[in-house]
């Protein structure tokens, strides 16, 4: 074999290896990565209930691609701020850990800022980090640490005029 070739072939050998070794090294990373606070898509939620601090629960109800206020007489909702409270189920986690390694007490879980449920699976929030602008969020027996923009926030005066 001549000498350029050889150097080809061994060129060529690398650069698989390189490629076998990113390949294995990306799909660790995705194996590893958080994922979203829960595995429902936002598109399919069709009912929220939301409860900020001690106020009372509100109850909304999508029916024909738009958002009911379903508490006593069904009236429309701001359809964008219920996206969003949808929307939280895909937050994207920036780390998971067991609600055993908190006091729920010290990060404001005990009581929760806010209670948001997507078709029956309920998000705590709590208080935010001291480690930047992200909140805890129990789900179950989990805490998760996620961007402050997915916490959930009180209807504007102008969302709730009536239509």
């Amino acid at each position: 074999m001549k000498r350029a070739t050889r150097q080809r072939v061994v060129m060529l050998a690398v650069a698989i290896a390189l490629v076998a070794l990113a390949g294995w090294q990306w799909r660790r990373d995705r194996d590893d990565a958080p994922g979203t606070l829960l595995k429902l898509p936002p598109s399919d939620i069709t009912q929220v209930e939301l409860r900020i601090g001690n106020g009372p629960a509100e109850h909304f109800s999508k029916r024909e691609g738009h958002w009911w206020r379903v508490d006593g007489t069904a009236a429309r909702a701001d359809d964008g701020r219920l996206a969003e409270l949808a929307d939280t189920a895909a937050a994207s986690v920036l780390s998971w850990r067991p609600l055993s390694d908190f006091d729920p007490t010290r990060i404001g879980l005990a009581p929760p800022v806010a209670v948001l449920s997507l078709d029956g699976q309920r998000l705590e929030f709590g208080e935010t980090s001291v480690t930047g602008p992200q909140r805890y969020v129990r789900v179950n027996d989990r805490v998760a640490l996620v961007s402050v923009r997915y916490t959930p926030r009180p209807a504007t005066q102008e969302a709730t005029k009536a239509r």
